[in-house]
């Protein structure tokens, strides 16, 4: 299973690890991913969801309904 957050979209990202002598290799930096079941008003139900703590955070804010629409994730 790729790890790609369900909201935001967010996924690994390749660096350099460089050492002291300056050699560099490869690296992965890979996002904070936490499984969660968020409660969604709309539908009346909980949906389980792979969520970056980026996307945890905002849904402190704001329901899940809202965010889908501002991003344009929710299929009308």
């Amino acid at each position: 299973m790729a790890r790609v957050c369900d909201l935001t979209g967010k996924r690994p990202n390749v660096a350099h690890k460089v050492s002291h002598s300056n050699i560099k290799t490869k690296k992965r930096q890979l996002p904070n991913l936490q499984y969660r079941r968020i409660w969604w008003e709309e539908e009346g139900r909980f949906v389980h969801l792979r969520l970056s703590t980026r996307a945890l955070r905002t849904l402190r804010f704001k329901t899940l309904g809202q965010f889908l629409r501002e991003n344009n994730l929710l299929a009308d």
